[in-house]
């Protein structure tokens, strides 16, 4: 599970491995306003590691995304209870922002939920990360709802979903 998944520029994507918990959370907390406990690193870890994907420069992490995987109703018909991928955090440290490193991340991701044969994924993002919003949209996602107060801040965020 250790093996490069892609290599572009000299940045190696790769699945994360336990040693380098602290380095995402690390970067989680440099640029995002919300965090996350230690136990979710290490449980979507364990759980997910096919969509827990850094990207790494120089031996260094310099982004990550982080998924999960559920059962719920299916936000797309009425089929019932499906498995469903979630994008928990995506990050990549401001001065790699803008060179494709988050769309390989998210592509990677989304790669990774496939193989644990999730029928559908979803994510939460702030209203105005429109660059987020935008980067999701490439991938076919859309805008299903809006979460009302979401964030700790009280900013709203918009549930965009994808059907496999």
């Amino acid at each position: 599970m250790n093996e490069v998944l892609d290599e572009r520029n000299g940045i190696i994507f790769r699945h994360c491995r336990k040693e380098d918990i602290n380095s995402v959370k690390e970067i989680n907390e440099k640029t995002l306003p919300d965090g996350h406990s230690d136990y979710i690193y290490q449980v979507l870890l364990t759980e997910c590691s096919e969509a827990f994907i850094v990207a790494e420069k120089n031996t260094r992490i310099i982004g990550y995304v982080m998924c999960g995987t559920d059962f719920g109703y299916s936000n797309f018909d009425t089929s019932g209870i499906v498995k469903k991928g979630h994008i928990v955090s995506l990050s990549l440290l401001e001065e790699h922002r803008g060179n494709g490193i988050g769309k390989t991340l998210v592509a990677e991701a989304h790669k990774g939920l496939k193989q644990k044969e999730c029928n559908e994924t979803y994510l939460e993002v702030r209203l105005s990360n429109t660059i987020t919003i935008n980067l999701h949209k490439g991938f076919g996602m859309e805008i299903k709802k809006i979460l009302k107060s979401y964030y700790r801040d009280g900013e709203d965020a918009y549930r965009m979903i994808i059907k496999y």
